[in-house]
């Protein structure tokens, strides 16, 4: 069956290609692309997603796939609500805006005019929150918070006052960090400024007035009613989400919503229905030291096939979210999964992206694995310089190169060229570079498929070597450690689940 959805999936995209070498595709011709890859995607008797893309006003494609409670066999429906985790960013800044353009904030403000008690709030700006410049320490990060503080009740200076006596990651305006933390304290000036709970003034501001009906706080019994169930998935099964209090993400990732309600959005906020042209226009301009992170106010700065575009992604327990907008083509494009663990072809942001290119009448070609030979792969080992902090290496395992960025992990790639590579389930690709001699000299790296690509050289630096004991050198160590391995399976498990909630990955233009 897997095979014939691929081939299903390769139909489509010969005839949507086809369709649109003079024209965008029409409704009909952009559901013949996307019926298939939502059906690869997502199984139908598991976790799934909603999905919508529109250009301008007209629907192009708007579905579900997959079980919005599996042990009940009930099925996701494409108005159902989901959680939308750090996609709530762009509301709360947008929020936050709108009090500016009312004169009650200014970006320029210091923290310390509306929360008069925060350390070191007369050196922090508004601007410098919005866009993740504060240096204000990131309180999933505070020691013990999986373990039990994120699933307790918190109110807004509660939770405020868990973090605000740690030392900030870097002097303000100085650096870059993605921060809920700073997040946390948009929503508590929303409160100082305009007298009410962060998100019942969301709901007045911006969901009312846009029709949206069924987007609103992750921590209000009346909106979770509708709200489908979350899962997560551990080597192939199926597991309960990390238990949370819905009060914790707060402005920084405590919105639910459907696929129908942030289209609204995305017409109104880009379409001029909720801020003044010069206010919208620097919450979407990064700058300073937020430009190299490509990020402006709760949205990043991307391109999709070359055109530029706007995005969030999100992810918390038992969800993840993608919201696009293409400016040019007025495309948006949102996807919403009850799984927060998809794997990385199927995530919300690559079918989000696969769906836009597609809809831009410029889909992502299919990858074609080619076979090249281990004596080739193996020119191509050792170490590249990415730029001044990172390097890229590149080493045989088996009989496949693999890609390791410092600090990263290791990835297994995907040949489609005696000299280029993809990452599996990713647009990324590079292709290594020779000299006029046939001795390789460095590799170019496409983040995403996009642009030009950036030029790694090679170094002279040595492949680390990968030690190998004797197989009686582990045999000496047998023995019963449940409550080592207990230990460990927890200490590397929560780590990993607070990253999968605060997605701080962020591709802004690059995973490397």
């Amino acid at each position: 069956m897997r095979h014939i959805g691929v081939a299903l999936a390769l139909t489509g995209l010969l005839t949507l290609q086809a369709a649109t070498a003079a024209a965008p595709p029409t409704p009909e011709e952009f559901s013949r692309y996307a019926e298939p890859l939502l059906a690869e995607a997502y199984r139908a008797d598991l976790p799934g997603g909603a999905v919508l893309v529109m250009r301008g006003d007209e629907v192009l494609y708007r579905a579900a796939r997959g079980q919005a409670d599996v042990a009940a066999g009930v099925p996701l429906e494409p108005d159902d609500r989901f959680r939308i985790a750090s996609v709530t960013k762009q509301f709360s800044a947008a929020g936050l805006l709108t009090l500016v353009d009312a004169g009650k904030v200014s970006l320029d403000d210091p923290l310390s005019k509306h929360l008069p008690t925060y350390p070191g709030g007369t050196r922090i700006t508004i601007e410098q929150l919005l866009n993740h410049t504060s240096g204000v320490k990131e309180y999933t990060e505070i020691p013990g918070t999986f373990e039990g503080a994120i699933r307790r009740h918190v109110t807004t200076e509660q939770l405020v006052d868990y973090f605000k006596n740690e030392a900030p990651d870097f002097a303000p305006g100085e650096g870059w960090k993605y921060s809920n933390s700073g997040y946390v304290l948009v929503g508590a000036v929303i409160e100082a400024a305009s007298g009410q709970p962060w998100h019942r003034y969301l709901e007045q501001a911006l969901f009312e007035p846009l029709g949206m009906n069924d987007t609103g706080y992750g921590a209000d019994p009346a909106v979770v009613a509708r709200q489908v169930k979350g899962y997560t998935t551990n080597r192939g099964f199926l597991t309960a989400p990390l238990p949370l209090s819905m009060t914790q993400p707060h402005a920084a990732g405590a919105l639910v919503s459907t696929v129908d309600d942030l289209a609204r959005w995305n017409r109104g906020l880009h379409g001029g229905k909720v801020l003044a042209p010069a206010t919208y226009a620097r919450m979407i301009t990064p700058v300073g030291e937020a430009k190299a992170n490509a990020y402006g106010y709760g949205i990043w700065t991307t391109s999709v096939r070359g055109a530029p575009a706007l995005q969030h992604d999100g992810g918390i327990a038992g969800f993840s979210a993608y919201l696009l907008y293409v400016p040019g083509a007025e495309l948006s494009v949102a996807v919403l999964l009850n799984n927060e663990m998809a794997s990385p072809a199927h995530d919300a942001r690559a079918v989000a992206r696969r769906l836009a290119a597609a809809a831009l009448g410029d889909p992502y070609p299919p990858v074609t694995p080619v076979h090249v030979d281990v004596a080739v792969l193996k020119q191509y080992e050792g170490v590249y310089r990415v730029d001044q902090n990172s390097t890229r290496e590149l080493r045989v395992v088996g009989e496949n190169l693999t890609a390791q960025r410092t600090g990263g992990m290791r990835s297994e790639l995907i040949a489609i060229t005696a000299d280029t590579f993809v990452y599996p389930g990713d647009f990324t690709r590079l292709q290594v570079l020779r000299n006029a001699t046939g001795d390789v000299t460095g590799m170019r790296f496409w983040s995403d498929g996009e642009g030009e690509g950036v030029v790694a050289p090679l170094t002279d630096l040595a492949v680390p070597i990968d030690i190998r004991l004797p197989g009686d050198a582990f045999g000496r160590l047998v023995g019963r450690y449940w409550a080592l391995a207990l230990l460990i399976g927890a200490v590397i498990a929560m780590p990993y689940a607070a990253k999968r909630w605060q997605r701080r990955r962020r591709r802004p233009a690059s995973t490397l």
